[in-house]
């Protein structure tokens, strides 16, 4: 039986030219990058070739990309690294009565490696602010604002959902942020820092960093046809020598001092390549890619429309959306039994979260954005990539037709 993927939010294949570029890293070319003989240099230099490709396609230098063994670790970096460092900051330690609680703000729909790690430091004495968003998953600027004071430590906001693909206005909330945090007279210059999860976003939104107005960014390989086990944590002048009090985190793992001192371990070279080859790959077919995809998003919904009118979408319209994200609510149907169905009919799709699939409860994204839980139960998330097709989206509406039949 032929299957039909149509998971690519959870995770992409590895694409041909990636793993091709990788290969010689494995075993030819297998020095560490941090010895001096040539061996080393070797690996060094393909780890400096990556570092720089990814740093200019996202408008950056590379110096201010630190390679982290996940998207999940560089979140955790991004929240704990910044915690971190302003509570070890000596001007924060003397002013404890005014600034023993630094507050963190991320939005409710956050992944869960946010999420959970946020509640880790709520557990610690950090003050955790929840923001709430609209029934489109966008987040209220005005709320945002409200919520900022000069305890603020850091504000992370998802650039576009993994469940429900609403796309935030990052331009506009980091330019609410930087005209509001000059009049709290912050008693450091670089906070509130704002980091957002572009992970979901990277290969069909633009993420130029001085653009998006952002301090850090996570970006990560597999979800864009790059290896998995390897992600990235854009950070603003993560070292700044004449005045290091002006950095913006400190690291969460100690060593060697590799990644400018901000994550230690030996660079896992082969996946650094394939992660650089993937990013070049992305940038290179994004216009034309947004385009295909879109139109096969649209010809899937105006044909699952015909075979059964009363599906629903969740989330925001396509004008908010990711070009190929459908999050579909089926009237009638368990979502758990209908993916199985659809499953043993060929057609891969998931119910939401990769990372929380294995949890029997409906999906925290779509409880937030106000749907019940009966709505929740009955929604499937269908997620679309490079090498779907519009024979693969016949194919698949035909399988959905006879499964909803049955």
């Amino acid at each position: 039986m032929e299957r039909i993927y149509l998971d690519y939010s959870s995770t992409a294949p590895v694409d041909s030219a990636v793993l091709k570029a990788m290969k010689p890293y494995f075993s030819g070319v297998f020095g560490n990058p941090g010895s001096l003989h040539q061996f080393g240099q070797e690996a060094s230099a393909a780890v400096f070739k990556a570092r720089r490709g990814i740093g200019a396609a996202i408008g950056t230098d590379y110096k201010e990309i630190i390679f982290t063994g996940s998207a999940t670790e560089a979140n955790n970096l991004a929240l704990r690294g910044t915690v971190n460092n302003l509570k070890s900051l000596r001007l924060w330690r003397t002013n404890l009565k005014s600034f023993s609680k630094p507050r963190l703000i991320i939005s409710a729909i956050e992944h869960e490696s946010i999420l959970e790690t946020a509640k880790d430091l709520e557990s610690q004495g950090v003050e955790v602010i929840y923001l709430p968003v609209s029934r489109e998953g966008i987040v209220d600027l005005k709320k945002l604002e409200a919520s900022l004071n000069k305890r603020t430590a850091l504000v992370s906001i998802m650039y576009a959902n993994n469940e429900i693909g609403s796309i935030q206005p990052i331009a506009e909330i980091a330019k609410a942020i930087s005209n509001l945090k000059s009049s709290f007279q912050f008693p450091v210059s670089s906070f509130p820092v704002f980091h957002t999860d572009a992970v979901q976003a990277l290969q069909y939104l633009d993420c130029g960093v001085n653009n998006l107005g952002v301090d850090l960014m996570t970006i990560s390989a597999h979800k864009i046809y790059g290896p998995k086990g390897i992600g990235a944590l854009y950070v603003r002048n993560p070292k700044q020598i004449p005045n290091p009090k002006s950095q913006i985190l400190n690291p969460i793992i100690t060593g060697g001092g590799q990644e400018f001192g901000i994550r230690s371990g030996t660079e896992n070279v082969p996946y650094i390549v394939g992660f650089g080859k993937a990013v070049k790959l992305a940038l290179e077919r994004r216009k034309k890619e947004i385009k295909r995809v879109a139109q096969l998003r649209d010809y899937f919904w105006r044909e699952l429309k015909k075979i059964y009118e009363q599906v629903e979408l969740n989330g925001p319209d396509f004008r908010e959306r990711l070009p190929n994200n459908l999050n579909i609510h089926f009237p009638g149907y368990g979502a758990n039994e209908l993916l199985i169905k659809l499953d043993l009919a060929g057609i891969s799709v998931s119910a939401g979260s990769a990372c929380a699939s294995r949890i029997s409860k409906p999906s925290h994204v779509l409880s937030i954005i106000g749907l019940d839980a009966r709505r929740a139960s009955q929604s499937l998330r269908f997620t679309l990539g490079r090498p779907t097709s519009r024979g693969e989206i016949s194919q698949t509406l035909k399988v959905i037709k006879n499964v909803l039949k049955k």
